[in-house]
């Protein structure tokens, strides 16, 4: 309990706050599918799983951090070219899994059926709950890595992931209900979902030090992951605005014609 590791433990639950936005994002979404008295114990139910296996993997990567980081396969073929490893693997994977979940939801969104009854395909919470918690371990790679370079006490580690995990539960339904109530603003959360899959693949392309057609692949800092979300969130503000601006002024002169009609 030195000064130096409680101040590393504030600055590992800060990188924990941050770094898990993209995944709270995904599990208020992930939860919709379950029926509505079940959202809230799925949310929670999946996170604390989560912890826990995140504790394990910290334990893992902290024991055996070259099975995890030694490439074990070389792919040559002229067009993609590059070393995986199983870290890459689970992040290129994770990232495919991202873009798939993202794009399917936005087509799911502007189908006839999703208008009209204005609900999700509801699944099974088992499944719910696994895919909660297979996302939140390939997502939990960034931070461990991160953390595991800031610290190398696993009670400081152990610690940050818990109250990061603390963090999401206490956050997730106010998440949830707020996308729930404010349907406009899915859209944007799966264009953001939609980006996180890209930043995932190109950080898993990094990892791997995949050249495509003879370009390296470079991955998305967190500098420009946020630099865009920025620009989505304002540019849905102004479209906002400008749309209920446009609706006043159209019942405005609804109004000023009907007035003229009755005279």
């Amino acid at each position: 309990m030195t000064l130096d590791n409680l101040m590393t433990l504030g600055m590992l639950i800060l990188l924990q706050a941050v770094l898990g936005f993209d995944n709270l994002l995904y599990i208020s979404l992930e939860s919709q599918h379950a029926p509505a008295d079940q959202r809230a114990r799925v949310r929670r139910l999946g996170i604390a799983i989560a912890i826990v296996l995140r504790i394990v993997l910290l334990f893992a990567l902290m024991s055996v951090i070259e099975a995890f980081t030694d490439p074990w396969l070389e792919v040559h073929t002229g067009i993609v070219d590059g070393e995986l490893n199983l870290e890459s693997l689970i992040v290129l994977l994770g990232g495919v899994f991202i873009l798939y979940t993202a794009v399917k939801e936005i087509y799911h969104m502007l189908g006839l059926e999703e208008i009209e009854h204005n609900q999700r395909q509801q699944r099974s919470v088992g499944g719910i709950i696994f895919w909660i918690v297979l996302m939140n371990l390939v997502f939990s790679f960034d931070s461990i890595l991160s953390a595991m370079a800031l610290s190398d006490v696993f009670w400081v580690m152990a610690a940050a992931i818990i109250a990061g995990g603390v963090l999401m539960i206490w956050l997730a339904d106010t998440v949830s209900a707020f996308l729930q109530k404010n349907r406009m603003y899915e859209v944007l959360g799966l264009f953001v979902l939609f980006i996180v899959g890209v930043m995932l693949l190109s950080e898993g392309g990094h990892l791997a030090h995949l050249h495509l057609f003879g370009h390296e692949v470079t991955p998305m800092s967190k500098t420009t992951f946020y630099f865009v979300i920025s620009v989505l969130v304002l540019v849905d503000v102004v479209q906002s605005r400008y749309q209920k601006k446009l609706l006043r002024l159209k019942q405005a002169a609804g109004v000023s014609t009907a007035t003229e009609d009755r005279r």
